[in-house]
């Protein structure tokens, strides 16, 4: 066993392609050991803008040995009637690489056939890989690759060298097509120092050795470890200045990649220029210079930073003074923007919305203002949350403010120079116009959350604005077939959809999700004519069918989302399956009956309980299925009526032929309102307990009666019985679905 070592030196690679590249490197590195039966232990990955490694440990050094069993053609095709190979058994020897005399007789279930045992051949680790590394390499995904010189190949950055040692042993390989103009790239035998302090060529003898090597050659190619180093450098040089760092995690990160070994140094700037925002300073330096902001221990912003480089001068003076030019020069503009804009009000900024496209086929930003505000108004007024009249008329006059200005920035002079201040300039120009925090707060909020695992909104206004917004656009796109395919989703509908679910269930919000699907997509079908055109029902027909359709297939996306992302979370497949095939209209009740569920299947006698409901249910699907009679669909109809408060009346008790059925019958009577109760609690765990009692009468009638009998009155009293059973559960899961 040895250690296998991959190094791909290139030119300067972004610093966000880093990580995702040496993951998938290591994914293919192994998949292909595996693939040849080669042995190994765990792959580690290191990485710079100028190199990507991996090391794997403990790699055999030859293919591991197997052998596998062929069966060929029938005896009666293999031998003649004398006894003798035929062609066909002949050629499955040669198939197999082995002798005649090797091959056996099997005996299967289809009768007796030939068989041998092959012996794979075991090669050398080394020239397996020697073969393997191009495709491994140039398999490494980017989100842009490039080309360069003549070579046919292309990676992220022109590659500048490429080194393989398994154990002691340097691997040659190449990478490319060669042609009359250009030369392959080939493996090497040593690695590259640090760009400007150590650029000269490193031997490494063993892949153990390659860490030291390079920290030597000025380079700490372990990520974790460079960043700790970072981390480390840049609080001293904050520490020394009586200041803190910004907390930037991504930050750290991006600048860990940006560099081979950190070398810090502090920069300032005008303290003219704190009157701008500090969120418009903050991302001036971070995003466009990668400098890290200083705080006093209070958190106020100071008029300093500190710049990371990749090359320790004589005079660090003069690059900080060079830092500081450029960003002189990028604050001078923010100053400006921010000057500008306050010329300005947000009802101004918000009149220009007109001029910004929203979507070509949906109209301009100034439309979809219009539409949330309408939805946040609808919102309002369905809202469940027990909070008093007053309190509901403050929220419906801030949700609907917060929707008339909630784009409104986007037309600022500062967003359109800093795009990702959205939201964030508009909640400190909302404040700067006199707006109340509930509202400015709002602005910035409603585009949360922004990824996976960000916050969500914590004021009520704006998780309300953030929902509104995020069905708008999934709503619009899905009435103009921009429906998400499985390799594009432009508009990041999954994203919207998961947030909205978060939102809704992180706030305990119960209102209709479903409700609120067809106000959104009865919004963007609208128009001025449609009251007129209702006189022609063929016309209203159309228009509410298409409705339909769309609500119905924005539905099933965001009832796809939920799923996943529940089970994502550790809830088992079938209980979300089952739980969501009743309804997730109401998005929190949904959580609590799949949490039941997940509860109940743990129980010992959980397999039998839920086979016997199961049961219930397929016989009710065949037989509204089957439409034998307009007495069974009406049966079926009327059990399912949640407005009949008689559902006695459906079962006849003079037609019951034995003891079961009464047992059933009186079970379900006395269990019907015990549930019912419980499920208006919302109290799912007893719920589910006193349900899964009624099992032995509904065990009992199955072993006694066949439901589909020749006698129609029976049969359809049978069913109507068994409707009355499904309907204790029917509105907590589908138990056909586990």
């Amino acid at each position: 066993m040895k250690d296998f070592l991959l190094e791909i030196g290139a030119e300067e690679i972004p610093a966000g392609y880093i990580i995702p590249a040496l993951e998938a490197l290591r994914e293919n590195i192994l998949k292909s050991l595996d693939k040849f039966r080669i042995e190994h232990g765990e792959a580690n990955i290191f990485g710079t803008p100028r190199r990507l490694a991996v090391i794997v440990k403990n790699v055999a050094l030859m293919q591991k040995a197997q052998t596998s069993t062929l069966t060929g053609p029938p005896v009666s095709a293999g031998f003649d009637k004398q006894g003798n190979p035929t062609i066909a058994a002949h050629k499955f020897a040669e198939k197999a690489g082995v002798s005649i005399e090797e091959i056996k007789v099997i005996e299967t279930e289809k009768g007796n056939y030939l068989s041998a045992t092959k012996q794979e051949k075991c090669e050398a680790t080394a020239s397996i890989l020697e073969l393997a590394l191009p495709e491994i390499i140039l398999a490494t995904p980017f989100p842009k690759s490039m080309r360069w010189g003549d070579l046919s190949i292309s990676f992220a950055r022109p590659i500048i060298s490429i080194f393989g040692l398994l154990g002691d042993k340097v691997l040659n390989f190449e990478i490319g097509i060669s042609t009359p103009l250009s030369q392959n790239i080939k493996s090497s035998d040593f690695v590259f120092g640090h760009q400007f302090m150590y650029p000269e060529k490193f031997k490494v003898s063993l892949p153990s050795e390659y860490k030291n090597i390079l920290k030597d050659a000025g380079v700490i190619v372990d990520i974790k470890e460079r960043k700790a180093l970072l981390l480390e450098k840049i609080e001293e040089v904050a520490k020394e200045n009586n200041a803190e760092i910004l907390k930037d995690e991504e930050l750290i990160d991006i600048v860990t990649n940006l560099v081979e070994y950190p070398y810090p140094v502090l920069g300032r700037f005008d303290e003219k220029f704190l009157e701008v925002p500090d969120e418009a300073l903050i991302t001036a330096m971070r995003e466009h210079q990668k400098y890290f902001s200083l705080v006093d221990k209070d958190g106020k912003l100071q008029p300093c930073f500190i710049a990371v480089n990749n090359t320790l001068t004589k005079d660090m003076a003069v690059v900080a003074n060079g830092h500081e030019r450029v960003l002189r020069a990028r604050l001078s503009d923010a100053e400006f923007f921010y000057k500008v804009d306050l010329d300005s009000t947000m009802d101004k900024f918000a009149d220009k919305l007109k001029k910004v496209t929203f979507q070509a086929q949906l109209g301009s930003m100034f439309q979809k203002r219009e539409r949330l505000t309408e939805l946040v108004y609808y919102m309002v007024n369905t809202f469940n949350a027990n909070i008093s009249v007053e309190d509901i008329e403050e929220l419906r006059i801030n949700t609907i403010r917060a929707a008339q200005i909630c784009k409104a920035d986007l037309v600022s002079q500062m967003v359109i120079e800093f795009t990702k201040l959205q939201g964030v300039i508009g909640r400190v120009y909302a404040l700067k116009g006199g707006e109340n925090k509930e509202v400015a707060n709002a602005i910035e909020q409603h585009y949360r959350p922004v990824h996976a695992g960000a916050e969500l909104p914590d004021t009520l206004t704006g998780k309300i604005l953030a929902i509104a917004d995020k069905i708008d656009t999934i709503c619009g796109c899905f009435s103009i077939d921009l429906i998400p395919t499985g390799a594009s989703d432009p508009y990041a509908l999954r994203r919207q959809s998961i947030g909205i679910l978060q939102i809704m269930m992180a706030s305990n919000f119960t209102f209709s999700l479903r409700n609120l699907v067809e106000q959104s997509v009865s919004l963007y079908l609208s128009n001025p004519e449609k009251e007129s055109n209702c006189a022609k029902s063929t016309a209203c027909d159309k228009s509410d069918s298409r409705q339909n359709v769309i609500t119905q297939n924005v539905m099933s996306f965001i009832k796809a989302r939920m799923t996943n992302m529940l089970v994502d979370q550790g809830h088992s497949k079938e209980a979300v399956a089952s739980a969501l095939s009743v309804g997730f209209d109401n998005v929190p009740d949904a959580i609590l009956r799949i949490k039941a569920l997940d509860l109940l299947r743990q129980a010992p006698d959980f397999e039998p309980l839920s086979a016997a409901f199961k049961r219930v249910v397929n016989i009710l699907k065949k037989s509204e299925q089957a439409q034998s009679s307009d007495i069974v669909q009406d049966t079926v109809k009327k059990s399912n009526d949640k407005q009949c408060n008689d559902k006695e009346c459906l079962v006849d008790e003079s037609l019951f032929y034995s003891d079961s059925e009464k047992s059933l019958y009186a079970a379900s009577k006395r269990l019907s309102e015990r549930v019912g109760k419980l499920i208006a609690e919302n109290d799912y765990d007893s719920a589910l307990k006193e349900i899964a009692s009624i099992r032995p009468e509904v065990d009992n009638f199955f072993n006694d009666v066949m439901v589909m009998v020749d006698d129609e009155a029976i049969k359809n009293n049978r069913i109507a019985l068994l409707s009355k059973v499904a309907a204790i559960f029917e509105n907590i899961a589908d138990f056909s679905q586990i």
